[in-house]
Formats: C-alpha cells, sequence, structure tokens
C-alpha cells in the first residue's frame, strides 16, 4: 500500500481558474465525466443520460446560513465573528477574528444593535473556537443582520447574487457556513429531467463547516486532526439505499459532504451525530459506488476524499485535464462525475 504526504495531494492551479462567480444558469456549468477510459468534456444538464432508471441520487439539504457578523470591541477594535455551530438558548460557537483576542466576559458590539458576550474557548480551554452568548436567538441575528460566509478565495463582499445563488434549491435545514458545492448545480429542470427517467433522491443533512476550506498543514497525512461537523440519514434515506441494494441500483453521492454522511453512517451505525471522518487512500467505502463533486483546492481533505474514492492517479490525471481545458475551480466552480475504484 502507497504511503501519501500532503505534497502529493498539491498541484499548480492558475488563478484565472477560480470561479468568482457561477454560471450563468445553474445546470450550465461543465461536467467532466471521469467514468470512462478517457475524460470526456460534457455540460452538467447532460447528467440524466449518465444515470440509469433506478439508481439513488442522494443529496446534502443544508441550508447556507449568514453566519459571518461583523461589530466591535469596547476599545474601538474591529471584530469579525463566524458562527459555526448554534448551541441551545442564545449560545453559539464562532470563529473570531480581531487584532487582539479580547478578555472571557468581554461583551461585543454587533452590527445591528444586538450584542454577543465571549463566554470562553470551544470545546474546551485550548479549542481552536470560541463560545459566545448573544443578546437574541442566533437565527434571527444572522438572517436579520448577518452576511453570506463566502469561502476565502472569493474576493467579493456577498451580493444579492450570492444570497440566492450560494444556496441550492432544496436547501431545507439550516446550519451550514458553506453550500455542499456539488449540489448548486442542480436546478428544478435538471430535477425533473432526472425524475422522468426514473432515478430515485434521497436526502441527508451535514451541516458543512468552515473546516472544510482548511488545508493540511503536516507532511503525514495520518497526524492531521479533521473538523467535526454535525450529520443526520434519516430513516427513509436509509430505506432508500436498501431497496436500491436490492434492484441492483448505484448509490449516487452528490458533493463530499454526503459522502462523509452515508461512510460516517456505514462506519459507526449511527444515524445521526458529530462527525470527523478523515477518508484518505485506502479507505474502504461500503455504501457509496458514484461521486458528483466539485474540483477541490490543493493539499485538503476532499482532494484527498476523492482520490480515495476514484484512485490517486485517476484523480491526478482528471485535474490536469480540467487545468488544461480550462475547467472553473471551486464552489462557484465546474463538476465532475465519478465511478468507485474497483
Amino acid at each position: 500500500m502507497r504511503t501519501f504526504t500532503v505534497g502529493d495531494f498539491d498541484f499548480a492551479l492558475p488563478p484565472e481558474l477560480i470561479a468568482q462567480h457561477p454560471a450563468s444558469e445553474r445546470s450550465a456549468s461543465r461536467l467532466l465525466d471521469g467514468t470512462g477510459p478517457q475524460p470526456t468534456d460534457r455540460i452538467f444538464r447532460d447528467l440524466p443520460a449518465l444515470l440509469a432508471p433506478g439508481d439513488l441520487l442522494v443529496f446534502n439539504d443544508t441550508k447556507v446560513v449568514k453566519a459571518r457578523l461583523f461589530g466591535e470591541k469596547p476599545t474601538g477594535g474591529k471584530v469579525e465573528l463566524l458562527i459555526e455551530r448554534v448551541l441551545h438558548g442564545h449560545d453559539v460557537v464562532a470563529h473570531m477574528k480581531v487584532s487582539k483576542k479580547p478578555p472571557i466576559g468581554t461583551t461585543l458590539a454587533m452590527q445591528g444593535g444586538f450584542s454577543a458576550t465571549l463566554l470562553g474557548r470551544w470545546p474546551d480551554e485550548n479549542g481552536p473556537l470560541f463560545r459566545f452568548r448573544l443578546s437574541d436567538e442566533p437565527h434571527a441575528m444572522m438572517e436579520r443582520h448577518g452576511h453570506v460566509p463566502l469561502p476565502p478565495y472569493i474576493e467579493h463582499g456577498d451580493t444579492a447574487e450570492d444570497v440566492q445563488r450560494y444556496q441550492t434549491v432544496f436547501a431545507k435545514n439550516p446550519g451550514a457556513v458553506a453550500a455542499p458545492t456539488a449540489a448548486l448545480h442542480f436546478d428544478e429542470a435538471l430535477l425533473a429531467q432526472l425524475d422522468a427517467r426514473g432515478v430515485q433522491r434521497a436526502n441527508v443533512t451535514l451541516h458543512v463547516g468552515a473546516g472544510t476550506f482548511q488545508p493540511v498543514k503536516v507532511d503525514d497525512i495520518a497526524q492531521h486532526k479533521m473538523h467535526s461537523e454535525w450529520y443526520e440519514v434519516p430513516a427513509q434515506t436509509q430505506q432508500a439505499i436498501a431497496d436500491v441494494r436490492k434492484r441492483g441500483g448505484r448509490v449516487i453521492a452528490v458533493g463530499t459532504t454526503t459522502v462523509r454522511t452515508l461512510e460516517s453512517w456505514a462506519s459507526t451505525g449511527q444515524a445521526s451525530g458529530d462527525t470527523a471522518i478523515f477518508i484518505t487512500p485506502g479507505f474502504q467505502f461500503r455504501v457509496v459506488d458514484s461521486l458528483v463533486t466539485n474540483f477541490h483546492l490543493p493539499r485538503s481533505t476532499l482532494l484527498m476524499l476523492v482520490s480515495a474514492f476514484a484512485g490517486y492517479d485517476r484523480i491526478m490525471g482528471l485535474y490536469r485535464h480540467a487545468i488544461a481545458y480550462r475547467y472553473r475551480f471551486f464552489s462557484y466552480g465546474d463538476a465532475m462525475l465519478l465511478t468507485k475504484a474497483s
């Protein structure tokens, strides 16, 4: 078994290939078909023809919340909070961007006229995140005063376009600070075509955290510590997977977050809870047969996941093709279709 280091997952990406805005239409983005012996360039709305009646598409129905909030310390220093998780009552867990960390007990004056009091670090006194208590209900404050938490490589502030397009058309359960981006390519017309073809659909929920954008910083990838995210696999989705297995169809995950959810459930038997699953080459997939996914950051855990799924050499070849043929990368970029390596 080959041993991988983080450098194996690095590649040079021309900066102009990082998509700053979505395609004019969701399903008009490009689709790199990686299921055959050679890469095939397609349009995303070609997807139904590549699937068979009885196949099961599994989507992540999480909803991106306006989790980026701005305020200031009592001294006047600027503060930015990115709410990662809503706890109970008015308590939240957040990333804090500030020139100098305020002491515990400090109350921040937030834009919009509410306040956030620092209670301590999370999940313990050495944790990387911070626990705050807001002066009002968190989801209401985010919706009213927050900003869309666009990824760090998107260079513009959030706009009305982002409110609409950095969200799937079927988003239902609020809690994500990053979109399940492979699902951004689906619009109502494409979903109707999939239904007409007899492709089944089911949902899971994984509230995507900001850690999804963090590069792996250790050379030995086995030493990397994954961020934790909350997931749920509903009973009806579990039944749909059992049914597709009986009829010999495929389980096709839409996005790496769906893969992490389904494989967490399969490996633990837990239908809901927190997962910090880290999928690297050598992982044995139990549920997912095919994958629709966007193109991922160099040195990222998601690039390691797709390499584990389709094979490292296969993925690196597809990425070289994508760069040569000017595919658009990352959250607002194009997609590819993969089959699990034998």
